[in-house]
């Protein structure tokens, strides 16, 4: 099926489409809302098959960036890879659509179902990732003893960076690496923790309950 959708036009005009597709996306005169615009343009994109390789996340980009541009989000927090992954060949069948059945209307219900599905997928995690956080707050300030600052420094930390070794730390903490060990230990004695490698040296950390989160999605 990716085949039938994505037969690419010939080499000499992917420029010219592509300037076209532009020129759609900033001509501020088409009074289109913006994720039905990007929607006809993630179609138009995937159609044009720019690139050798890596179009459908180029694609998929594409959306999140335009959004973000458009002051829609203010983050770039919504990417639509797992909604289309989810069913491959429902996402290619309502790309074919469009250019076998003319259905531009379907592809765009289709779209806007997996917007709608992968914001309230974001919104639920966030709001797990806030229980988190303040579960592990509380745990830490009532058991980690004088200990609790550093811990609390590095957490706040993990849920930027969720994989560490003790080296960073050393560095984030600015203690001694027996101290900076110490407390990994401690935080995978309390199951905040895990170790990943098996490894006595050069060993890796990763917040599992954390990413396990986005995991699940």
């Amino acid at each position: 099926m990716a085949d039938a959708v994505f037969i690419p036009p010939h080499q000499k005009y992917v420029d010219e489409l592509i300037g076209d597709l532009e020129k759609f996306l900033h001509n501020e005169e088409i009074k289109v809302p913006a994720l039905i615009k990007i929607g006809i343009a993630h179609y138009q994109f995937e159609t044009i098959h720019s690139f050798l390789d890596g179009n459908g996340r180029i694609g998929r980009l594409l959306i999140t960036l335009y959004l973000v541009d458009q002051k829609i989000l203010n983050k770039p927090l919504l990417y639509l890879s797992a909604f289309f992954e989810k069913n491959k060949s429902m996402y290619y069948d309502n790309l074919a659509f469009v250019r076998t059945k003319n259905d531009m209307v379907q592809w765009l219900k289709y779209f806007l179902v997996g917007v709608t599905e992968t914001a309230e997928n974001a919104t639920a995690t966030l709001s797990e990732i806030l229980d988190l956080k303040s579960r592990l707050e509380k745990q830490i300030a009532a058991t980690f003893g004088k200990r609790s600052h550093n811990a609390a420094l590095l957490l706040q930390f993990l849920f930027k960076k969720p994989i560490i070794h003790v080296n960073q730390v050393k560095e984030i903490t600015q203690t001694s690496y027996k101290s900076a060990n110490d407390l990994v230990s401690d935080l995978v004695n309390a199951g905040i923790l895990k170790e990943m490698t098996g490894q006595s040296r050069n060993r890796v950390f990763v917040f599992d309950d954390y990413l396990n989160m986005f995991k699940r999605k």
